[in-house]
Formats: C-alpha cells, sequence, structure tokens
C-alpha cells in the first residue's frame, strides 16, 4: 500500500483556481481539493491523506475506511507538524508521498524517508492518473 499525505492548504495557495475558492469560502476550496483526492486515490490506488490546520483542541481525523482520509491540527500545533509526524512514524514500513510546498517540511520528511512533491507535480500525478 502507497501513501500520499498532501499538504492541504500548501496546495490550496499554490493551485490559482483553489485559491479563488478560498478567497470566497475556506470550505468551498477544502471541498474542491478532497474531491481531487479521491478521485486520485480511486484511480490510483493509493491511500490519500490530507492535513489541514485546524482550530480545536485535539487533533481530530475523518475517515470513510474507503474514502480519503482528513486529519485537523488542533489549536497551536500546524499542519506541517501533523505530515512531519505521520511521514517520520510509518516512511520505515510504507512508501510515502508527501505534497506540499513548503521547503523545511521537505526537508523534515526526506529525513525520514518519505519522498515530496511540489504542487505542480502533485497536479501532473493527477494527470496521469487519470490516463491509466
Amino acid at each position: 500500500m502507497r501513501y500520499l499525505i498532501v499538504d492541504g492548504h500548501s496546495i490550496i495557495f499554490a493551485w490559482p483556481e483553489l485559491r479563488k475558492l478560498q478567497q470566497r469560502r475556506s470550505m468551498l476550496a477544502r471541498e474542491a481539493l478532497v474531491k481531487e483526492l479521491r478521485d486520485y486515490q480511486d484511480w490510483s490506488g493509493d491511500k490519500v491523506v490530507v492535513v489541514f490546520d485546524g482550530a480545536g483542541t485535539r487533533t481530530t481525523s475523518k475517515a470513510d475506511p474507503h474514502d480519503v482520509q482528513i486529519f485537523y491540527a488542533r489549536r497551536g500545533q500546524s499542519a506541517d507538524a501533523v505530515i512531519e509526524r505521520l511521514a517520520c512514524k510509518y516512511a520505515s514500513r510504507f512508501p510515502i508521498t508527501v505534497a506540499t510546498s513548503d521547503l523545511l517540511e521537505m526537508e523534515t520528511v526526506n529525513a525520514c524517508g518519505a519522498a515530496c512533491i511540489s504542487p505542480e507535480s502533485l497536479r501532473e500525478l493527477f494527470k496521469t492518473a487519470r490516463k491509466l
């Protein structure tokens, strides 16, 4: 099983169409990204996890067993910290790719053994999966 972990807000702010939705209403941008990720998961067979910054008192997770797993970081914790923890915990057991535009996050997850891709490379990954 391969995993794709996505830094949700990093991708939203990197993709112009999602950034435009974010300016109107942040939930619209998150929903549009999750739809794209769900399609990719269905096409590729990779397990997809997306992490967003949150405002609650705990890190929360929402997922149907066959759906994209969604994490919201707790207040005072960044999505980056959740992503780094997931990558470091599981990279020795599963092939993991992290999609982000954050260079420090890329360095950290690479040091843990996970691969990294940019928002532009994520878009190309989606296009390739659609052709399969």
